[in-house]
């Protein structure tokens, strides 16, 4: 029985996660699960599952969370808060197995916590590579631990690689759904509002990664991502729009032939497969009916209308802290969009005016890198001060 820890739990994909495990208690233990503030949604987990320890990256709610539960409830829970909880909740020694699937930046320190303790980390945290890919690949080998993929397109371009020779690989394709928007010209984003492109045609995901979907900056993230994982330079890793989301990814060969993944948008096949790796488990998702789908298409991405994948491909090409600061300025740029405060064209804006400005540090550590973070978070509040003016 593999012994569980979910970072994230009460996001989509840890959600996703239990959902699975519940429907398969003989092959799952949850040791650790982790949160930011949703003490309801947590403490449910709880008592569904029984984890020794939880950690809530918000002190006030961990406390909130002690007064629910009480000692009655929970005797032997171990209840931890605070980004210091959450780092010795990442690491938990009787775990197997962690789960990264905190949103954004936040994700990074506990990933590298459960790297470090030598764990076997199932990968939806993009940002983490995104941020300090080489810091956290290295890490990786040193400690012993492997790191699975969790994206639906990383997941498929590993099925399809697997036992594969690396120097026979051509090129690797990631598919994008387009998001909501992926038919509309440049002229008609500008009245877009949050409600709009929270309206994903194809995936239910949280509000974060489905603005990102509907910028293609989500794209352009798991691009760099693919780069850490697969260790393929940026010419190497394309994008094309496939609206039906049945394609996943692709590999192609020098020979050209092609290999694909197949199967109905579900993140649950992806979790799952990194899960239970190299075994799969039986009916996870609904079955792919291929005599029912009527097309597969493909194209290549609007630059014009949807500039953030190329933003991607120029920091992975900058390299350094670079792709640290995209990362921040499109966290802050999103959350904007989100309250209202910039408009869906201004989600771009604001994020190249934000890396024009950085000076580039290309001998990085952590510290440097978290360092850039802050500095491109600030930046990026300063230009959006600027644009409300």
């Amino acid at each position: 029985m593999k012994r569980l820890t979910i970072l994230g739990s009460t996001g989509s994909v840890g959600r996703n996660a239990l959902d699975i495990v519940s429907r398969h208690r003989n092959h799952f233990k949850v040791s650790v699960l982790t949160a930011g503030s949703n003490v309801t949604l947590l403490e449910k987990q709880i008592k569904t599952f029984s984890p020794e320890v939880v950690a809530l990256a918000d002190e006030e709610a961990a406390k909130e969370l002690k007064k629910r539960l009480g000692k009655r409830h929970a005797p032997s829970l171990q209840i931890l808060s605070g980004q210091k909880g959450v780092l010795e909740a990442a690491a938990y020694k009787e775990s197997d197995f962690v789960l990264s699937a905190i949103v954004g930046s936040a994700g990074l320190p506990p990933t590298l916590s459960a790297i470090r303790a030598g764990k076997t980390i199932g990968l939806a945290n993009k940002e983490s590579l995104v941020m300090a890919g080489d810091i956290v690949m290295e890490a990786s080998k040193k400690y012993g631990g492997s790191i699975l993929p969790v994206d639906s397109e990383h997941s498929a371009i590993f099925q399809c690689i697997e036992g594969r020779n690396k120097s026979d690989l051509r090129r690797i394709i990631l598919t994008a759904s387009g998001g909501p928007f992926a038919d509309r010209s440049l002229h008609e984003l500008h009245n877009i509002t949050p409600e709009d492109a929270l309206k994903h045609p194809r995936w239910k995901m949280g509000k974060k990664i489905s603005i990102d979907s509907a910028t293609l900056m989500n794209k352009g993230l798991e691009v760099i991502e693919a780069h850490f994982l697969f260790d393929l330079p940026s010419e190497k890793i394309d994008v094309l729009i496939h609206p039906q989301s049945i394609v996943h990814s692709m590999v192609e060969f020098l020979d050209r032939s092609y290999i694909a993944q197949l199967s109905t948008p579900d993140m649950k096949g992806p979790i799952a497969y990194a899960l239970t790796y190299p075994e799969r488990l039986e009916d996870v998702i609904s079955g792919l009916e291929l005599d029912t789908v009527e097309s597969l298409t493909f194209r290549k991405p609007d630059l014009a209308c949807f500039p953030c994948l190329s933003y991607a491909y120029m920091a992975l090409e900058a390299g350094g802290t670079m792709p640290s600061v995209l990362n921040a300025a499109n966290e802050v740029a999103v959350n904007a969009f989100l309250k209202g405060m910039i408009s869906f064209p201004s989600i771009p804006l604001v994020i190249k005016k934000t890396m024009d400005q950085h000076t580039l540090v290309s001998e990085t550590g952590l510290d440097v890198i978290l360092e850039s973070d802050k500095w491109a978070r600030k930046k990026t509040r300063e230009i959006i001060g600027s644009l409300r003016s």
